[in-house]
């Protein structure tokens, strides 16, 4: 492998959701306070003529799913940020900033129901008109890893209480 290779991905999906600027969307997927509704979004993904729909074939049967996608909203990025919990500018890498050097996000979404080709999710946290690049079903045994140390993450959890997230940031004005 080249150091310097490019790679090109053709998107398999757009999403929709109620999110149309990035001040709306939660930081995480599964953290709803400061959102207008508090509740845990409902979004579809709807598949690209270019697939075929048998490509959704046996996907029905998981209650999860890993979403790929492009962060095509991310503005550049730089070696350091700032997390929305606190504390000082840490390693991008370190974060789930969407400001990263190559601009490619996951998130962990619930599989409501599939009509054709279009996925009915809840719990995402992607802006509406996202493309995704691909779907990889949720495997509890091989994607769970509880105890797992989560490093400076840790240390916040144990100021501020496990799974606090900050919701929305507020406009500038």
């Amino acid at each position: 492998m080249i150091p310097d290779s490019q790679f090109t991905y053709r998107p398999i999906g757009i999403l929709h959701s109620p999110y149309a600027r990035r001040i709306d969307a939660p930081h995480q997927s599964t953290v709803v306070e400061g959102t207008e509704s508090g509740e845990l979004a409902i979004a579809t993904l709807e598949l690209l003529d270019w697939l075929d729909e048998s490509v959704l074939q046996d996907l029905s049967g998981f209650e999860r799913l890993w979403l790929i996608f492009a962060l095509h909203r991310s503005d550049g990025w730089k070696n350091t940020v700032k997390p929305p919990r606190g504390g000082p500018k840490r390693g991008v890498l370190a974060t789930r900033s969407p400001h990263r050097p190559n601009p490619i996000g996951l998130s962990a979404v619930e599989l409501v129901r599939i009509e054709g080709r279009t996925l009915h999710l809840r719990g995402v946290d992607l802006l509406d008109g996202t493309p995704v690049l691909d779907i990889k079903p949720y495997v509890p045994y091989a994607d769970a890893f509880p105890e797992a140390k989560a490093g400076w993450i840790d240390d916040l959890d144990e100021r501020l209480g496990r799974h606090s997230a900050p919701g929305p940031r507020k406009p500038r004005n």
